[in-house]
C-alpha cells in the first residue's frame, strides 16, 4: 500500500523565488536517490480553490511505495539537504501522511 507524504508550507514573506526554485530542485532529485520514493510533486495550490489555503502556499506531495519506506525517506541525506532550505523558506509547515491503497 502507498504512502502519500503531504507537506504544506507557508512561505516567509519575501521569499526570494530563486530559493523556491532551488528548493524544488534539490526535492525532485530525491526521486531518484531515496529508496521506495517514486514520485514528488511540488507547487501552490490550485488555483480555483486557493482561497481554502489558509495562507499555505506552497505544498508537495511524495509518493512512498509502502509504509515501511518513510522512515528511510525521513532520515535519508537528500531528504535533509532539502529541508535545509525548507527551514530558510517557510514560517510553517504541515506535513500528513496518508495510506493509498493501491
Amino acid at each position: 500500500m502507498a504512502i502519500y507524504h503531504i507537506v504544506l508550507f507557508r512561505l516567509k514573506p519575501g521569499v526570494d523565488q530563486k530559493l523556491v526554485d532551488e528548493f524544488t530542485k534539490r526535492a525532485t532529485a530525491m526521486v531518484s536517490q531515496i529508496p521506495g520514493l517514486s514520485k514528488i510533486n511540488i507547487g501552490p495550490p490550485f488555483a480555483a480553490t486557493a482561497h481554502r489555503s489558509k495562507g499555505f502556499d506552497m505544498g508537495l506531495v511524495a509518493i512512498l511505495e509502502k509504509p515501511e519506506d518513510l522512515a528511510g525517506y525521513a532520515t535519508h541525506p537528500a531528504h535533509l539537504y532539502a529541508q535545509e532550505l525548507r527551514e530558510q523558506l517557510a514560517d510553517d509547515a504541515l506535513a500528513y501522511d496518508l495510506e493509498f491503497p493501491a
